[in-house]
């Protein structure tokens, strides 16, 4: 068999119910292997809250930075005590399919911005690559036309509830009027790359420039209206002594 599968198996799903407005809610771990690497992952509600990094021995919070804290529990020993069991799987299924297509999904791409753009402030860009399967994406950044490395940083992959996966990569940059950004996405499901692009308007410092030079024409206009109604006054009583 030229590719192996991507075992993943739902070990642990519970329904907590909540109150008349909150409903249910699920909490699930989520193991998953392939030949070469292995997942252990906490899933609430279908996001991806954490996973266990076997490189590192520790558990890693997986939404992005500009996400609300949340405190994952310690899985350490549940994720080293299933990896052997994952492995024993996966060998079993690729014995009972080695005969049946993989089924592959392209990735849907999307390009934003962390913060509001402010002009010459520091920011980040964020490439959301989502509802792919199997791994892995490839995501690459330019500017103006050239390759950008430096800045960029690519997320763990999160779990969805439909098995597909998701990936942020983000680019810190600085704004300059015209500068061009894009995103370039690549999967072995699509027929080339899906690239997104995005340009610094450079209406903000137009606007910003036209408020600017209409304040500074208002308090100059401002100013002489008060020298004037000075000088008017002062004429109207040389006027009324003489």
């Amino acid at each position: 068999m030229d590719e192996m599968l991507t075992l993943i198996v739902h070990i642990l799903t519970v329904g907590a119910v909540g109150s008349q407005l909150t409903g249910f809610h699920r909490l699930g771990l989520i193991q998953g292997c392939d030949e070469s690497s292995y997942d252990f992952s906490v899933v609430f509600d279908g996001e991806k809250l954490g996973y266990y990094d076997y490189k590192e021995n520790r558990t890693v919070p997986t939404l992005p930075e500009f996400a609300d804290p949340v405190i994952v529990p310690d899985f350490s020993e549940e994720a080293k005590r299933g990896q052997n069991t994952c492995k024993q799987l996966l060998d079993i299924v690729n014995q009972g399919s080695e005969n049946l297509p993989e089924e592959i999904k392209a990735p849907l791409v999307s390009l934003y911005w962390k913060t509001e753009v402010k002009l010459r402030v520091s920011n980040s860009l964020v490439c959301r690559a989502s509802s792919f399967f199997p791994p892995p994406v490839t995501v690459f950044w330019t500017k103006n036309n050239l390759n950008v490395t430096e800045g960029v940083s690519l997320g763990p992959y999160y779990q969805n509830s439909d098995g597909t996966l998701s990936v942020f990569s983000t680019l810190g940059f600085t704004p300059e009027p015209g500068d061009i950004y894009s995103c370039t996405v690549k999967h072995r499901a699509l027929e080339g790359s899906q690239t997104r692009i995005w340009e610094v308007d450079t209406e903000v410092e137009e606007l910003s420039l036209f408020a600017t030079v209409l304040c500074v024409v208002g308090v100059c206009l401002g100013i002489f209206g008060a020298i004037a109604a000075v000088v008017l006054i002062v004429k109207a009583n040389q006027t009324l002594n003489s």
